[in-house]
């Protein structure tokens, strides 16, 4: 007889409980720092989290030692394993209460069929790009447990080995990111062939982009089952737009995505978050479009932003990843400055503006942790 699962909360942890015929189990999943997850959904917080995008990268020497044994980028993506040394190196330098999965936003056009490759120095290249009606045709949208099976690996391998320590954010680019490098072909400075398809076909665009949509929501919902306690949704060329175009072909699909997200799971939620690289004009429609969090850049004001949003978000950001480069001291203002700015009260989850740049040194990634948990628990004071 198979058992059955039954689910209870005690003193704010959650216990599963499995019943047999010949046992009682009991099996405890305790989430020792969860702090990022209540701050995410604007619950009491004793002081405000931080984790960095790209805090497994190349401003990392033990990064670095792993990349060159994996051969390539793309091989280090695809090994589970080493992609999970990656993901537990930063956590082992830098009290970060979060830890995020390695891997790239290119993983569901390249499960499409598309051929990813990238060059050292000149970043990613599609060998087939999308640019006919017959090619968006044929796009299929790939079942994660087998065409990115290598992603849940990772998700699943990173999450038993956190042991609980700290949450684990999965992710992807947002349908319109993903059009961008699948029609442009690689990374772009004019946009002007994803932007001519949108401008001259615009009903094509909106079936690529619909089928994207389908495509980020099933892997983001996988990697939710795998383990994933919070996800996130890179929309990091939908700065390039109008305003018109922006709502229409980007807020749009990430809203859908959001609208398929399965974001209840063991009696939790999973928080969703929304970045915009330069989505700064848009606040109050991307704060109505159902994440529970907003990604700010370095150019959106956070006192600002925290008034034009109100309570409906919780707001992630935003200090300027070149000022990583500055001595530990100005680094230290710096945090200083936007903790203000932000406020009293939860709903802060601390950040770069966008990805750490690769030469910054590691000691200057510490005093900005340092300095958040040490001069925020005073915002957060009932």
């Amino acid at each position: 007889m198979a058992g059955v699962d039954y689910f209870c909360r005690l003193k704010g942890q959650l216990f599963a409980v499995k019943f047999t015929r010949l046992s009682l189990i009991i099996k405890v999943m305790v989430l020792k720092n969860d702090t990022i997850i209540r701050a995410l959904l604007k619950q009491p917080v004793e002081r405000t989290p931080v984790w960095m995008m790209r805090q497994a990268g190349r401003y990392l020497p033990e990064y670095r030692k792993v990349r060159e044994q994996a051969g390539s980028f793309l091989k280090l993506c695809t090994n589970p394993e080493l992609a999970c040394e990656v993901t537990m190196q930063p956590l082992r330098r830098f009290d970060f209460d979060a830890a995020i999965l390695f891997s790239d936003i290119l993983t569901i056009p390249d499960a499409m069929g598309l051929g990813l490759n990238f060059t050292e120095g000149e970043g990613p290249a599609f060998e087939h790009p999308v640019r006919t009606v017959a090619d968006i045709n044929k796009l299929p949208i790939p079942d994660p447990e087998t065409d990115l099976a290598y992603v849940m690996d990772a998700v699943r391998l990173i999450k038993r080995t956190l042991h609980g320590r700290v949450p684990l954010i999965g992710f992807s680019g947002s349908p319109w990111t993903l059009a961008t490098y699948m029609v442009e072909g690689g990374s772009s400075k004019s946009f002007q062939k994803v932007k001519g398809l949108m401008f001259e076909q615009p009903r094509l665009m909106h079936v690529m982009l619909n089928k994207l949509a389908q495509s980020v929501a099933a892997y983001l919902n996988a990697q939710i089952e795998a383990g994933a306690q919070a996800v996130m949704v890179f929309d990091t060329w939908g700065g390039i737009l109008t305003s018109e175009d922006y709502s229409e072909f980007s807020l749009y699909y990430s809203r859908q995505v959001k609208a398929l997200l399965k974001t209840h799971r063991d009696g939790r939620q999973i928080p969703a978050i929304l970045f915009t690289k330069g989505g700064g004009l848009w606040l109050e429609a991307m704060a109505a479009s159902g994440y529970d969090a907003l990604g700010l850049d370095w150019q959106t004001d956070m006192e600002k932003a925290r008034a034009r949003v109100g309570d409906q978000v919780a707001l992630q950001g935003n200090m300027d990843p070149v000022s990583l480069y500055a001595q530990p001291e100005i680094i230290i203002e710096k945090v200083k400055s936007i903790l203000h700015k932000f406020g009293s009260g939860s709903g802060h989850v601390f950040n770069l503006g966008h990805g750490i740049l690769p030469d910054v040194k590691p000691d200057h990634v510490k005093a900005m942790v340092d300095a958040v948990h040490k001069y925020s628990p005073a915002y957060h004071q009932s």
